[in-house]
């Protein structure tokens, strides 16, 4: 059933739903199939205009539900197709776009709503909850949004948006009636036990859910039968531990197995905690829910220690790790200056981006040199690597070298050049901590200018495998939170996230589209190197290069703020 859209006259506030009774109701869709299917889905949206009076489609087929103001488009992306490996199903995705005045975006997340009819909604417990009574405004409303980016120019756009994470007014599940799961994926992680522990309290606390169920073993424990029954007594103090009581796997995501294995179990609530493979997995996950049109919410919590996931601020355990990553540095500072000439080189994690490296630098203020994957280096020649290092032993008498694991690969020799993947499809690493002291060595060896002593120190899996810290037991606290107040309030297909320093919920594809690097043109770069005062080992062209990749967004349909890749073209796996 088609019905207008009315433009809203002032950017005051956008409304993007109607309370009408005891029933949320969602907008209208204006759905928009993209063809081919690289076309930018925000330039392609259709404009409104007073000259020709638009029409949506309606999902609900709800007479009274209207949309006060602004666009609301479910946007086609990727094409249909299955994707690689047993993860794959056939279907489109669809980002949910919202448009307002001022170049106000709003890429909303998937809501029950938009797929099963008829839904009915409950008042939400916590308004008898009396830990909750005294708290005002306590319930998020509906049109709270959050912005991406906080700096605004005068006359620019308002840029977009995620919604705003919290407890609603309404809930779309009785608590009896809640059978919820938990899963976690990938490689370890400070504050994974926080995280099980805060849902589990969460959902038992305060919406009355007795019912949770943990998966065992990654993936793969949701067909193989690997579960534990979950309740608050059960989960007191894991929060003090290392790891996960629910142990962990790569790889193991056979699609149609794991919903085979939710419908058959009767769980309605599904809780994903892993990093940007998990959440691409959770992602094909709720697809295939939808198609089946399964009340099932799937949330999903992002977690990598290398804090490399785009659009949040920051990710749970990367405070832990920056602060482990301090004992290493220390201790490598201690063995360096206690001889002469002493080089310490410590290796830090960090595939892809090099946040950990970077950071523990400069809380450490001992450290000379920091190598990332961002930034290339060459040991030889003037302005390289050794070079430094002469100067730097003549000046100071010793000197600590940080790297992060995934820097200087491409300096390895193609015979030694690993292309052997793990389960979950990255690729194996060369050891290049061992490498580059290896390489230190011979070439003092080799000048015969100064006899060196170098110690080198691994701390990777120490770093992941302790209990979170003070902050990010917080933080993981909020998170796990803010996934049981969004699967309540019926939202699905979504992960939870820190943006500019609000709680939101995010579309999967927006964090699995790509991942978060450091910009080695930026000021937090220039203030490493101004602590080390290292060169920075780039050239002008490499200067130039990565200027234009860390350029500003570009402005695309009447200068509205596109950040990135606005829609993921397909889920990969």
């Amino acid at each position: 059933m088609a019905s207008p859209i009315k433009m809203a006259s002032s950017s005051a506030s956008l409304s993007l739903h109607r309370r009408h009774h005891n029933h949320h109701l969602p907008s209208h869709h204006c759905l928009v199939s993209l063809s081919p299917p690289s076309m930018d889905p925000i330039s392609s949206l259709p404009r409104l205009s007073s000259s020709m009076p638009p029409r949506a489609l309606d999902p609900i087929n709800s007479p009274s539900s209207s949309v006060n103001s602004g666009t609301h488009a479910s946007v086609s992306f990727g094409s249909p197709s299955s994707c690689n490996g047993s993860m794959g199903i056939s279907g489109v995705s669809k980002a949910k776009i919202v448009r307002g005045d001022c170049g106000y975006v709003l890429e909303d997340v998937p809501h029950f709503s938009d797929y099963i009819r008829d839904l009915p909604n409950y008042p939400n417990p916590l308004q008898d909850n009396p830990a909750y009574s005294v708290v005002k405004q306590y319930f998020v409303d509906l049109d709270d949004t959050v912005a991406q980016k906080v700096i605004a120019h005068k006359n620019g756009p308002r840029g977009l948006h995620f919604r705003r994470a919290g407890p609603r007014q309404k809930v779309y599940f009785e608590s009896d009636d809640v059978h919820a799961c938990i899963v976690t994926c990938g490689g370890l992680c400070p504050g994974l036990n926080t995280v099980i522990r805060e849902i589990v309290c969460g959902l038992y606390h305060m919406y009355g859910v007795k019912k949770v169920l943990g998966i065992e073993g990654g993936y793969k424990g949701f067909y193989s039968r690997n579960t534990v029954l979950l309740n608050p007594k059960v989960v007191n103090d894991i929060h003090k531990r290392g790891g996960t009581i629910l142990g962990t796997s790569r790889g193991g995501h056979d699609t149609t197995k794991i919903v085979d294995s939710i419908q058959d179990r009767g769980i309605n609530q599904v809780y994903i905690i892993g990093g940007d493979g998990t959440q691409k997995g959770a992602a094909v996950i709720f697809e295939e829910i939808k198609r089946r049109g399964l009340k099932v919410a799937v949330a999903g919590i992002p977690k990598t220690i290398d804090n490399d996931i785009p659009v949040t601020d920051r990710s749970f355990g990367f405070d832990t790790a920056v602060e482990e990553a301090q004992r290493a540095i220390n201790a490598a500072h201690v063995e360096a200056e206690s001889v002469e000439n002493g080089i310490g080189v410590v290796k830090l994690m960090g595939r892809y981006s090099g946040f950990i490296a970077m950071h523990a630098t400069l809380a450490s203020r001992d450290v000379d040199c920091c190598l990332i994957p961002e930034s290339p280096f060459y040991l030889e020649g003037a302005g390289g690597l050794f070079e430094f290092i002469e100067k730097r032993l003549k000046e100071n008498g010793h000197m600590v070298i940080v790297i992060a694991e995934g820097a200087g690969q491409d300096l390895f020799s193609e015979s030694i050049h690993s292309v052997d993947k793990d389960a979950s499809g990255n690729r194996l690493l060369q050891d290049v901590g061992l490498w580059l002291s290896q390489k230190i060595k011979e070439h003092f060896a080799k000048k015969n200018k100064m006899d060196i002593t170098l110690k080198y120190i691994d701390p990777t899996y120490m770093i992941r495998a302790v209990p979170s810290n003070a902050s990010d037991n917080v933080y993981c606290t909020l998170l796990a939170q803010s996934a049981v107040h969004g699967a309540m309030a019926g939202y699905t297909g979504f992960t939870v996230g820190l943006v500019n320093g609000r709680h939101s919920y995010i579309p999967f594809y927006r964090i699995t589209e790509k991942q978060n690097k450091v910009v080695i043109t930026d000021r937090m770069w220039a203030r490493l190197l101004s602590s080390t005062n290292q060169p920075s080992f780039l050239s002008p062209k490499d200067i130039i290069e990565d200027k234009k990749e860390g350029s500003s967004p570009a402005l695309v349909d009447d200068h509205d703020t596109v950040d990135g890749y606005l829609v993921n073209k397909e889920i990969n796996y």
